[in-house]
């Protein structure tokens, strides 16, 4: 390791360790000491660990606006050439080059680097916990893509290793929490009773895209695709593509053909939740952080389907074939919250995408673009010419009814990050953490008890019944449906227990 990689690790080292004691403490520190701290020729050096849609589309570019990317890894070679030979990512020399980045197919080799501070994991869901908890044992700060985990016993591993190894920091991708204009508006209009009493939530999870495979026949792996490890955890499969897929297979990042692999693992519940955990992790995440239910011991009591159909045959929560898509196309169900409040997951609503809230006083729809409902108007919101909500900076009357200290404390002390209505201030949430130490906006104990309901919502749909669940013992009311809280790990690719 050369003197300067030396001196920038033992720079982090005594800054992390001068920090922890003020994890939890409120912030006090200027945006001039954190811009200075960043511009003493410190920058974090990051490695992306996943480089598929998700990774190109979001996380790698935004992540190179605040630090060095200087790695990667894929199990797929093909996908490793877009970001090794891209020439507006990645760190730069004294001249202001692009350095080559390094690549990798086993993560592992990432993890063993001292010179890499930050972790970034983009892979499918059935990845998440293993290389999370590796990282941090190897002394990472981590960000890491949603859903969380796979199962809830994952949930419980992630949560006692963030306990453990706790100067390091650990974000969430769940960005939804950084987008002020919208969700945080909302919140906050829920928080101080501008809604009434809040009884119902229904989160749209937007199904409409989840189209039914068929069967799917076996196809020849690409010669650039790790399969086997793809596989991870999970039991050994054949490798499924339709002729279309295995002939062309990366016409598009998100190919419209079906697969078994990359980013159709969507559609089976062996690698996910389908939009449960997906569109579920944003969306439950803002509906149960509006009523104060993602502390510890906290969640709902009953989760009950309405309606679930499934794609293919069902017996006792399993799919009964295994070569077509599986996860539930339509589907209502009932989340049940000791506050009495009910969080429901839908397919299909007349709103869309989004969150619907609705309260004694009002209902408001929230989503990505816009705040609607007369009660977010009433309060002085407004619509730019594109029908987005206006920006805050934009808004007075919501600037008196909402101060930048109502911000500061849903960041935990942090000021909110402004960048606009994309995720750049979500990840620069993260790196200020790793700075002066503290808990990000979507930190790993939060986010549990938000995954936990996803998982939940999944197991219900499965099958086909009223499940009971109890926040403080992490555990459901009968046999049968405490089978799926873990699932079995294929030999050599075990989660670590901490």
């Amino acid at each position: 390791m050369t003197q300067k990689n030396i001196n920038r690790r033992r720079f982090l080292q005594e800054s992390t360790t001068a920090v922890t004691t003020i994890a939890l403490t409120p912030y006090f520190f200027s945006s001039a000491q954190l811009v200075h701290a960043e511009s003493i020729g410190n920058r974090l050096r990051l490695a992306q660990i996943g480089t598929g849609d998700i990774a190109r589309t979001f996380d790698v570019p935004q992540f190179d606006k605040f630090v060095d990317i200087v790695a990667a890894c894929d199990i797929d070679s093909s996908h490793l050439q877009w970001i090794q030979n891209n020439p507006n990512i990645g760190a730069k020399d004294s001249g202001g080059n692009r350095i080559k980045i390094d690549t990798y197919k086993d993560y592992r080799k990432i993890l063993d680097r001292k010179d890499i501070d930050i972790v970034s994991i983009c892979t499918p869901d059935h990845w998440h916990t293993k290389i999370a908890i590796e990282a941090l044992q190897a002394g990472k700060h981590v960000y890491c893509q949603k859903p969380l985990t796979l199962t809830i016993e994952e949930c419980q591993k992630i949560r006692a290793a963030c306990k453990k190894y706790n100067q390091q920091v650990f974000q969430v991708g769940t960005q939804q929490r950084s987008f002020r204009d919208q969700f945080l508006i909302a919140l906050l209009m829920v928080r101080k009773g501008l809604l009434g009493n809040v009884k119902r939530i229904i989160c749209d999870l937007e199904a409409g895209e989840f189209k039914f495979s068929g069967t799917i026949p076996k196809a020849e792996v690409p010669e650039t695709f790790d399969y086997e490890t793809w596989l991870g955890q999970t039991p050994l499969k054949d490798y499924l593509a339709t002729k279309e897929l295995a002939d062309d297979w990366r016409a598009s990042i998100k190919c419209p053909n079906f697969s078994r692999g990359h980013f159709n693992f969507r559609y089976w519940y062996e690698y996910g939740g389908g939009q449960f955990s997906n569109w579920g992790a944003h969306h439950f995440d803002i509906a149960m952080w509006m009523i104060d239910q993602v502390g510890p011991n906290q969640g709902p009591t009953k989760i009950k389907p309405i309606h679930v159909k499934h794609p293919v045959p069902f017996k006792n929560g399993y799919p009964t074939i295994d070569n077509a898509y599986n996860i539930a196309t339509e589907f209502h169900v009932e989340c049940h919250f000791p506050n009495g409040v009910v969080i429901e997951a839908r397919h299909n609503t007349p709103d869309g995408n989004g969150i619907l809230v609705e309260g004694t006083k009002g209902r408001i729809h929230v989503n990505r673009s816009r705040i609607k409902g007369k009660p977010y108007e009433e309060i002085g919101g407004g619509y730019q010419a594109n029908g987005r909500s206006k920006p805050y900076s934009e808004l007075p009357e919501i600037q008196k009814l909402f101060p930048e200290e109502d911000f500061v404390q849903l960041y935990k002390g942090k000021p909110f990050e402004d960048f606009g209505w994309n995720e750049n201030g979500h990840k620069k949430n993260f790196i200020r953490c790793i700075r002066e130490g503290g808990l990000p906006v979507s930190d790993v104990f939060t986010t549990v008890q938000v995954t936990n309901v996803c998982h939940l919502a999944v197991i219900a749909a499965r099958l086909g019944r009223e499940i009971e669940w109890d926040p403080k013992t992490e555990k459901t009311g009968d046999t049968e449906s405490m089978t799926f809280l873990a699932r079995e790990q294929r030999k050599g690719y075990e989660i670590p227990n901490v």
